[in-house]
């Protein structure tokens, strides 16, 4: 991972449908050099796919909440699909603490939410955080480059 690596990775961050050509200028390569430097961090894992952003307010889930679960070690068979399927959960983590699960949500509702925590609460305890509004907002990670 180099300078120019970290720049394209930067770009695609803030715009995935930015074009070649636009990189290119923007790093000093031609397009078919960047085309292959984007290939070669695809296969390393690096880039990880292409996502559209879209704006859940504006699909009707106007409720965004974090959710923690406390469930036990035995209980990750159960409770792990159960949230893999849920399409309401947009992301879920494995954490430190008193909980081991921390869930970010999204419902049309309060009603809605409401059903899901009652469904959560078969699993373990809960606690959750309605979010207000969104301060900083997912702007990808700061991309550093490796010292060889």
């Amino acid at each position: 991972m180099d300078k120019i690596d970290a720049k394209i990775l930067e770009m695609l961050q803030k715009d995935a449908r930015v074009p070649l050509k636009q990189i290119a200028s923007e790093v000093y390569l031609s397009s078919p050099a960047v085309s292959a430097r984007i290939e070669r961090l695809e296969k390393e894992g690096v880039l990880q796919g292409y996502q559209a952003l879209v704006s859940p307010m504006k699909l009707g889930y106007h409720i965004k909440a974090y959710v923690n679960l406390e469930i036990s070690p035995s209980q990750k068979l159960e409770v792990y699909p159960y949230l893999k399927d849920n399409p309401n959960v947009l992301e879920c983590d494995c954490v430190t603490g008193s909980y081991s699960v921390i869930m970010k949500v999204a419902f049309p509702s309060t009603m809605e939410l409401d059903l899901f925590i009652g469904e959560l609460q078969h699993f373990g305890k809960t606690s959750t955080q309605i979010v207000f509004s969104t301060i900083v907002d997912n702007r990808g990670v700061k991309v550093m480059e490796k010292k060889s």
